[in-house]
């Protein structure tokens, strides 16, 4: 014990870490920082909007807000058609994920309850090129983290859409 009224302070050793939101698509684990998430919430109606792409499902008030909500599974080629028709008939038992970009605000359905998790970054290792999809910005997949046997596929929500698609999200 200090008896110099002066308490000692424990080198703590904290390794840098990134929350995450994570959720599923497909069978797999994806996790976006939480700072890209503002809110998650039970999927509202839909409205469906012509000449959007497929994977746009529609549109959605969700706090006075109309958003465009997005199927990831879809969009990554995971899911069969019958499973995103499926997500958006189901709407009662999804949810959505609303994110803020620098441009638009989108929402990305998914089927189960998403969860919160804190990972070291040191745990998160790079992607190799040959893994991402050409047709969509470069590196928009973060890293894969890795926590025991599990592995979450970390995604920057901001290089997903095309910048045509991105435009297209303004308007």
């Amino acid at each position: 014990m200090n008896t110099d009224g002066i308490s000692e302070k424990k080198e703590v050793n904290r390794e840098p870490s990134v929350h995450l939101i994570v959720f599923k698509l497909g069978s797999e684990e994806y996790g976006i920082r939480i700072e890209q998430v503002k809110e998650v919430t039970l999927t509202p109606e839909i409205a469906r909007m012509p000449k959007t792409p497929s994977f746009i499902k529609g549109v959605a008030n969700i706090r006075g807000d109309i958003i465009a909500l997005l199927d990831l599974e879809e969009r990554f080629h995971i899911g069969s058609p019958e499973s995103s028709t499926e997500i958006v008939k189901e709407k009662q038992k999804s949810y959505t994920l609303v994110l803020e970009a620098k441009d638009f605000t989108i929402g990305l359905l998914v089927r189960e309850v998403p969860h919160s998790l804190t990972i070291p970054i040191s745990r998160i290792e790079k992607t190799p090129s040959f893994i991402q999809d050409l047709q969509i910005n470069d590196n928009y997949i973060e890293g894969i983290g890795k926590l025991g046997d599990r592995l979450i596929i970390v995604l920057d929500i901001h290089k997903i859409l095309t910048f045509e698609e991105a435009e297209l999200l303004k308007d």
